[in-house]
């Protein structure tokens, strides 16, 4: 036996699906009480999930295609302890 919970998403996902061409329906009728003209809007296309990889360039690319920022970008020096940095009062 299966759980009506477990099946639910099964059933609730065609639905959502449909919700666009349902809104997209009532529009046009009540566009047409109204005497108006109803549009579909326009739909963009859909994106494709994976990015395809950046090209390597340069001795500084690493591993995941990304350029090595800590070689072309030094930290600053750290400071001494006890060393006058000349400051003036």
């Amino acid at each position: 036996m299966v759980c009506l919970a477990c099946l639910l998403p099964l059933f609730l996902v065609p639905i959502v699906n449909l919700l666009p061409v349902i809104f997209d329906l009532i529009m046009a009728k009540v566009y047409r009480l109204f005497g108006r003209e109803y549009r579909k809007p326009e739909r963009a296309p859909p994106a494709c999930p994976i990015k395809p990889s950046a090209p390597k360039s340069g001795i500084n690319a690493s591993v995941t295609g990304k350029e090595n920022l800590a070689a072309s970008d030094p930290s600053p020096k750290p400071v001494g302890v006890g060393v006058d940095d000349s400051k003036q009062d």
